[in-house]
């Protein structure tokens, strides 16, 4: 049946990837270029080691201070509600005052968050940690323009290549961030973490400082003047197809990642092992970004995406298979992968459907419908586990992907129109 799906994926996402004429964007010089793509990945892995460390100290942190322990994940899904909610507002700046801005911003808000986040620890104020946690999102809703940033300015064949190469600054963050909290959190005793969040706040900094020498390349007069309604632009079927393959891409990684660590505990599976499991989901999910960008240059966004679909599929169905530690680690590492080939292949569909002078409005746009859904998933997820186990949060997750599939079908009839 998996190998039906990718059949019929592969077919139809080949009606859809005629390429659109190519218009005559900016390209920076090919030492700009490096320049930029170098300053972006090592971005990429200092913020996103602030958000392993939210990720990782958050709901310990909400169990000791919270007035009620049934609140001590509270932070994380904050932290992913600030995410949802700030996306919007940052692209709004890039736009107004260009992308070099909303990275600063972004910046300013990780040294907040480890500011904010070290005060509420040594006041033991749960509800100023949650507002720590919001900050946080709100970086993370800039780094995540950061892969967009990267194809600023490149020749139209390279930038799913430049886009996949930033991701891969997440395979550092996988490594940076626990480590960091792994050799800080017991600075000052008794306050446990404020050390870690000390060096949070530092590293936000020194990611502030990075991003000052991107070079991003200036629109002409008729492109900043220029640009389709928003409104327009979102009812092309490839831009639908490609916001519904990476929604369902994210939804499903952040739906069943969730879920594993406390379903391998209720099954028996001591906490290392959950870790460990863990630590290989990470390094699957950014490690393929570094060749996934060839990937798409040879075969298409399109079957790349559809790549990552069955790849999701396949890790539900190995879950289901059986609960011996096998399983959980294969389902953890092929849901890394899938979620790579999907939501990479679905930025760089992304790409294929906006201006130079529509980019950041459209990009943002897209971010905020994937991000506000995984908000919806982040909260779900955890409840459906408690309710009605672990089977039923894998049989759950074919539904996306079922309607993934059917959006892609309908985009093959639906021709879509150049952007023109």
């Amino acid at each position: 049946m998996l190998f039906l799906c990718s059949c019929y994926l592969g077919w139809v996402l080949s009606h859809i990837d005629a390429a659109l004429p190519e218009e005559k964007t900016p390209i920076l010089s090919q030492r700009d270029q490096r320049g930029n793509i170098i300053r972006l990945t090592l971005a990429q892995a200092l913020a996103g080691a602030n958000a392993v460390v939210v990720y990782a100290t958050g709901s310990i942190v909400g169990n000791v201070i919270a007035p009620d322990k049934s609140l001590a994940t509270l932070p994380i899904s904050i932290f992913v509600v600030g995410m949802a909610a700030c996306i919007m507002p940052m692209g709004a700046i890039a736009r107004r005052y260009g992308r070099r801005a909303a990275f600063l911003a972004g910046a300013g808000c990780g040294v907040l968050v480890g500011l904010l986040a070290a005060m509420s620890v040594v006041l033991g104020s749960f509800w100023l940690f949650c507002l720590a946690t919001f900050f946080g999102g709100a970086y993370a809703a800039v780094v995540l323009s950061f892969r967009f940033a990267a194809a600023d300015g490149v020749e139209p064949s390279k930038r799913a290549r430049a886009l996949s190469f930033v991701m891969g600054g997440g395979v550092a963050a996988g490594v940076i961030g626990p480590q960091l909290v792994t050799y800080t959190m017991d600075l000052w005793p008794p306050y446990m973490f404020v050390v870690t969040y000390l060096v949070q706040a530092a590293v936000a900094a020194v990611s502030g400082v990075v991003l000052l020498g991107v070079r991003l390349p200036k629109l002409t007069v008729k492109q900043e003047s220029g640009g389709r309604a928003l409104s327009v632009i979102v009812r092309q079927p490839r831009f639908i197809t490609a916001v519904i393959c990476g929604t369902v891409s994210y939804l499903l990684m952040n739906f069943i990642m969730t879920s594993a660590p406390l379903a391998m505990q209720m099954c028996g599976h001591p906490q290392e092992t959950a870790n460990l499991g863990m630590q290989w989901h990470v390094i699957s999910m950014y490690l393929p970004s570094f060749f996934t960008g060839r990937l798409i240059m040879r075969f298409g966004a399109g079957r790349v995406v559809s790549v990552g679909l069955v790849l999701t599929g396949l890790a539900a169905a190995i879950g289901l298979a059986g609960i011996d530690v096998a399983n959980f680690w294969l389902t953890l590492i092929l849901l890394g992968v899938g979620w790579n080939f999907g939501f990479i292949g679905a930025s760089a569909l992304v790409l294929e459907c906006h201006r130079p002078e529509e980019g950041a409005r459209v990009q943002s746009f897209n971010d905020f419908v994937v991000f506000g859904t995984m908000a919806v998933g982040s909260f779900a997820s955890g409840s459906l586990l408690a309710a009605y186990g672990w089977d039923v949060v894998l049989w759950v997750s074919f539904a996306p992907l079922a309607f993934a599939v059917a959006a892609l079908g309908v985009a093959a009839l639906l021709q879509p129109a150049p952007a023109s």
